[in-house]
């Protein structure tokens, strides 16, 4: 595996290279197959990106856009991944994709597994884009450290797509990609910004237990090369 950085001065150069790398990803897959999707992380840090990424002269009605993760909660509620995406990412000239979200009205986390690997399973799966964030307790999509579900979530023998996870320090139920599904992405970003995220990612790629920083379970792997773009 290799692992390419791009590093930046100012948030606006990563977005401006970044949606234009992401654009031209799907594009490419348009041509290809007709179709592309896009699978994107929530949080406060993609959303310059997301502004910038809706304004891009797409094939939109082409795409189809998805989750890496999703706080089980209502879509309509302001801390859901869905709603963060249909906010900031869906609109304008990509108001025309198609959105698949991971929440099911009605269904816990444990039992919605199924239904959600599924959903993307028709829909989005495998995967053309698939842009991760990363916390600064090195979580990335909903794998949280030290989580009993993490074995079974990395195990990439289990072909799962969709694993629930409870956080211990973190707020709400979540559904979350496993790392097989998230290896299956042919184009794989990580975007962070900021002195403490730089630090966080120094100290991951100076160690090997991914129990302790999820994010090592990407950045250590031999199978998908992982571009990084931080600020």
């Amino acid at each position: 595996m290799s692992r390419t950085e791009h590093r930046f001065k100012t948030e606006e150069e990563l977005v401006e290279m970044l949606s234009r790398r992401i654009a031209s990803d799907l594009e490419n897959a348009i041509r290809t197959n007709g179709k592309a999707s896009l699978i994107v992380s929530g949080g406060k840090t993609p959303i310059p990106l997301f502004k910038k990424l809706s304004k891009a002269p797409l094939e939109w009605e082409a795409v189809t856009v998805g989750l890496c993760d999703e706080r089980w909660i209502p879509p309509t509620h302001k801390e859901s991944n869905e709603h963060l995406v249909k906010s900031y990412l869906l609109q304008g000239r990509a108001g025309e994709a198609t959105f698949v979200g991971m929440y099911t009205e009605g269904v816990e986390t444990e039992a919605a597994e199924g239904l959600c690997a599924e959903k993307i399973k028709v829909a989005l799966y495998p995967f053309d884009v698939l842009l991760l964030g990363m916390g600064s307790d090195g979580h990335t999509a909903s794998l949280f450290p030290g989580n009993l579900k993490l074995e079974k979530a990395f195990d990439l023998e289990n072909d799962a797509l969709c694993i629930s996870i409870e956080p211990q320090n973190a707020p709400y139920r979540r559904m979350s990609l496993t790392l097989h599904a998230m290896l299956s992405a042919k184009h794989l970003y990580l975007h962070f910004e900021g002195e403490e995220k730089v630090a966080v990612y120094n100290e991951a790629l100076n160690g090997d237990d991914s129990y302790k920083m999820p994010i090592r379970s990407l950045l250590n792997q031999d199978i998908k090369d992982v571009e990084v773009y931080y600020v």
